[in-house]
């Protein structure tokens, strides 16, 4: 019997990958949903330019994604302060791209007159995105302060190493789901 086997930790990696899977459906319905919505009427279009501190939100989670992959590396290597290291970076990361979000989201308010409830929706659907993905990430932060507490417990190397899968599959999945979501309105943009 894998020491892995004894602590039963498959169906935990299981049940994150129906939760990515979930997830991934999820954003995916609601990219659908504006692409109908805004298919039907050329009224219908966000009419705005992005603003351009998306750009920089979106190098920052490229950036936390760099430093979750070198604090699961250091893991790896039983290198216990680097991988606490890094992971403290992608946790710092991780709350400057969520404070990035919330200053673009006061851009699109009083700035750009986008507000939430409009009688265009796919200005709508912007809001509708960042605050779910923002749900996400705060998900995601809670997940990496989790393993870096638990790298400064006396827990078997499996299970910190389980931890660290857990949350850089789950960390960069969110990084993915922005870059797409990123992608998606630069192309939808006026």
């Amino acid at each position: 019997m894998q020491q892995e086997d004894r602590y039963d930790l498959a169906p935990k990696r299981f049940n994150m990958w129906i939760f990515i899977f979930t997830s991934f459906m999820f954003f995916a319905a609601l990219t659908s949903g504006f692409i109908v919505y805004a298919g039907g009427s050329s009224a219908h279009g966000m009419n705005i330019k992005l603003p351009g501190i998306f750009t920089y939100s979106t190098v920052v989670i490229v950036l936390s994604s760099i430093t979750m992959f070198l604090s699961s590396k250091a893991t790896r290597a039983l290198q216990y302060g680097k991988q606490r290291l890094y992971l403290l970076l992608t946790i710092l990361l991780g709350l400057v791209f969520f404070a990035i979000q919330v200053y673009a989201w006061l851009i699109l308010l009083p700035g750009m007159g986008v507000y939430f409830s409009n009688p265009n929706a796919s200005q709508s659907f912007i809001y509708v995105f960042i605050w779910m993905h923002l749900i996400h990430i705060l998900a995601g932060l809670l997940l990496l302060a989790n393993t870096l507490w638990r790298s400064y417990r006396s827990i078997a190397q499996v299970k910190n190493l389980h931890s660290m899968q857990m949350s850089a599959i789950f960390w960069h999945f969110v990084d993915i789901i922005w870059i797409y979501l990123y992608v998606f309105l630069l192309l939808n943009q006026q």
